[in-house]
């Protein structure tokens, strides 16, 4: 008799399919690059199939990743992260460094980092799948939603769906700081240009 599964232990199909996700790759363009029809995929991905190890190795090459991000259980210890030692970086063009929070372990929904924001700083107004919540460490932001202004301080936080439009700024003469957790994988596929450590 099979082993009872953990509750901690990610679901196979889920893990394939948030990693498909975070690629922006359709199952058509699994397919293609694994060899796995697409029928087949789709029934790993809602657990109603479970792939041979070969056909795991497939799947995992065309995703980019080696079998043990799907076959790995985690460990509590995976998921902790120490001050000084967390990976910076900034995207391409861009006043804002982030500092990673989240380890990424496979199964993982959540994203986390604290950013740095200069004074000036301004954001576009974006909409997306998810939810957000910020928490403001230092300084003072202004964040939009749906057209509403809200003046964040330290200590205050803000946690909202990202289906409602929402922008933000450090309208003020001192850089801030925020953690940002998220359950969008906003940096996914996105060029990144590490910092070094402080």
């Amino acid at each position: 008799m099979p082993a009872a599964r953990s509750k901690a232990e990610p679901r196979l199909g889920h893990v394939i399919r948030k990693r498909r996700k975070q690629l922006q790759m359709t199952l058509q363009a699994l397919s293609d690059g694994s060899g796995v029809s697409i029928g087949y995929l789709s029934q790993v991905e809602r657990d109603n199939a479970t792939p041979t190890l070969g056909t795991l190795a497939q799947i995992a090459d065309a995703l980019g990743v080696g079998l043990e991000y799907f076959i790995a259980a985690p460990k509590p210890a995976d998921g902790l992260t120490r001050a000084g030692q967390r990976p910076r970086f900034a995207l391409p063009n861009s006043t804002l460094s982030y500092e990673t929070l989240v380890a990424g372990f496979p199964g993982a929904e959540l994203s986390g980092y604290v950013l740095t924001v200069p004074p000036g700083y301004a954001s576009e107004t974006v909409s997306h799948e998810g939810e957000e919540l910020v928490f403001v460490l230092e300084g003072e932001i202004d964040q939009v939603l749906d057209g509403q202004s809200f003046r964040l301080r330290p200590g205050d936080s803000l946690h909202y769906s990202g289906q409602t439009p929402h922008s933000w700024a450090n309208p003020t003469d001192r850089t801030a700081r925020i953690l940002w957790t998220g359950t969008l994988e906003v940096l996914a596929r996105a060029g990144v240009v590490p910092e070094q450590a402080e």
